[in-house]
């Protein structure tokens, strides 16, 4: 099956050209997703930006190696999961992915999926709130919140896919799932920062 079209192309080739307006450009753009993700398998912020500086520096050694089996983006967030998994471990915070299924909630799923439309949007957006308000920056931070409260695996599948804007295929071959654990992980997800979110509005 061919892949489609890389919107990173024209940097991947000026990248194997040398072009260091290049990979700055690449830095500039995907970095602080890089950031984001590192943070969920190690302890702090500043181990989080060694594990993203040993990912650009595996990128520079590693680019005319690079196949292109994938999209750019999706080989860059899975060195540096790779990286941050390792870390992790000699830091004691492994995520359990060898049982990504089971987050120990399988019978609490917060919402039904009747309520989400096709690509996770919400069927219904909660009632009576005024889109400018979900749209302020009050209410972003307690989607941040929600998903920070998040199991780890779930929070890992919501992040690549609803903040950083992953397709399911592109996070399953990140986070080395099969794609039947990442929809459930992802509903379950979606489901509880929802619930989280109409809280909010309803006790505001």
């Amino acid at each position: 099956m061919s892949l489609p079209p890389d919107e990173d192309a024209p940097l991947l080739d000026a990248l194997r050209a040398g072009d260091e307006r290049a990979f700055a450009a690449l830095v500039d753009k995907y970095g602080p997703s890089l950031l984001r993700l590192a943070q969920l398998y190690v302890s702090s912020r500043a181990v989080a930006e060694e594990v993203v500086q040993e990912t650009w520096l595996a990128v520079l050694t590693g680019i005319e190696r690079f196949e292109g089996r994938s999209s750019l983006k999706t080989w860059l967030f899975r060195i540096l999961t790779n990286k941050a998994k390792t870390r992790g471990q000699r830091e004691g915070r492994t995520l359990p992915f060898s049982s990504l299924a089971s987050d120990g909630d399988e019978d609490q799923t917060a919402v039904a999926v009747e309520r989400f439309a096709r690509g996770g949007a919400w069927a219904t957006p909660p009632r009576g709130v005024p889109e400018e308000r979900l749209l302020a920056g009050e209410t972003r931070a307690r989607v941040e919140q929600a998903i920070s409260a998040l199991p780890p695996n779930q929070r890992a599948v919501i992040t690549l896919r609803d903040v950083e804007g992953l397709s399911a295929e592109e996070a399953c071959n990140v986070l080395g799932l099969s794609e039947t654990n990442q929809r459930v992980l992802l509903h379950r997800a979606r489901a509880k920062v929802r619930t989280a979110l109409e809280r909010y509005l309803e006790d505001a």
